[in-house]
């Protein structure tokens, strides 16, 4: 039997710290699903974990793809499958790390698999937006997939004020002729591990302080200096992140310095608290305490080992 233990949690937990702990104690490799943790120009802003920390176990998907390559969540499914089954040749225990809910459950869930959608489409759903704003969006979405919208609103209201993911909504209703919620996932797929999923939380002053402490960590490291260097590529989706977006609207002369380190430390906490709700939904989690002593974690891992 194999078994991928999971660790989630929101950003500046202590995930990484946690995950190398566990990678030594079983002596196993780690996978990482932090979806901009995969781009090697982008080191400092998105934690990428220390050369200590990457030398004290095995790990796979960090700063393995550049910001200038296309990479999707479908992409990281199959190659961490492929990796992953390397990796239980060696030990059926591996264990995955990471704050991208979507690709934590693209890895253990599946994705679901939707038709190319024409350029022509998509550049006219977002000309459509940029002329009308968010309400365009939600107006279409509503009027095309009113089951799907309702969900949404009952399940997960903030969705519906995020327009990237609005567009691709629309896109695909308009593009395909039939509504997005036909081509979700009805049958769950079967993966070749079971999966043990820990989760690390704080109350959120604390949480919302330790993400404060990080960015002016990263800033005392250079991340200014690295975002400047980033500059001309800011147009590439993988540069659309809290901590470089702020600092490229500074040099652009948008606002001071210090505006934009408030803004990174606000977006970064906005970003965690709807980080905690994407997890809180997901099942069978076993929710710890950030300050939990590490062989209380590994006696709950053994205990559903052996279960």
């Amino acid at each position: 039997m194999n078994y991928l233990i999971t660790i989630i949690g929101p950003t500046a937990i202590g995930k990484t710290a946690l995950s190398i702990a566990l990678a030594q104690h079983f002596q196993c490799d780690i996978i990482s699903c932090d979806s901009r943790q995969f781009f090697k120009e982008m080191r400092i802003g998105t934690a990428v974990p220390s050369d200590e920390e990457l030398s004290a176990a095995p790990h796979h998907f960090i700063q393995n793809k550049s910001i200038a390559e296309s990479y999707t969540v479908g992409d990281f499914e199959r190659e961490a499958l492929e990796v992953l089954e390397s990796l239980f040749k060696k030990n059926p225990i591996q264990i995955m790390v990471g704050g991208s809910g979507l690709y934590v459950d693209a890895l253990l869930k599946g994705m679901d698999h939707f038709p190319d959608i024409e350029d022509k489409v998509r550049d006219e759903v977002r000309k459509n937006y940029e002329i009308e704003g968010l309400s365009y969006l939600q107006h279409q979405l509503q009027t095309l997939d009113p089951d799907f919208y309702n969900k949404i609103l009952n399940e997960n209201p903030q969705t519906l004020q995020n327009p990237q993911r609005l567009m691709r909504f629309v896109e695909v209703c308009i593009g395909t002729g039939k509504p997005y919620s036909s081509f979700l996932q009805k049958d769950k797929v079967q993966r070749p591990f079971t999966s043990i999923v820990i989760g690390l939380e704080a109350d959120r002053e604390i949480m919302y302080n330790r993400i404060n402490q990080r960015v002016d960590i990263m800033m005392n490291e250079g991340l200014l200096k690295e975002a400047q260097t980033l500059l001309e590529y800011k147009h590439l989706n993988a540069l659309q992140t809290v901590g470089y977006r702020e600092l490229f609207g500074y040099f652009d002369g948008d606002y001071s310095l210090d505006f934009a380190i408030e803004e990174i430390k606000k977006n970064t906490r906005r970003f965690s608290k709807r980080q905690l709700t994407w997890f809180k939904r997901t099942e069978n989690v076993h929710w710890f305490d950030y300050l939990t002593d590490r062989n209380t974690i590994i006696a709950t891992i053994n205990s559903l080992i052996k279960a």
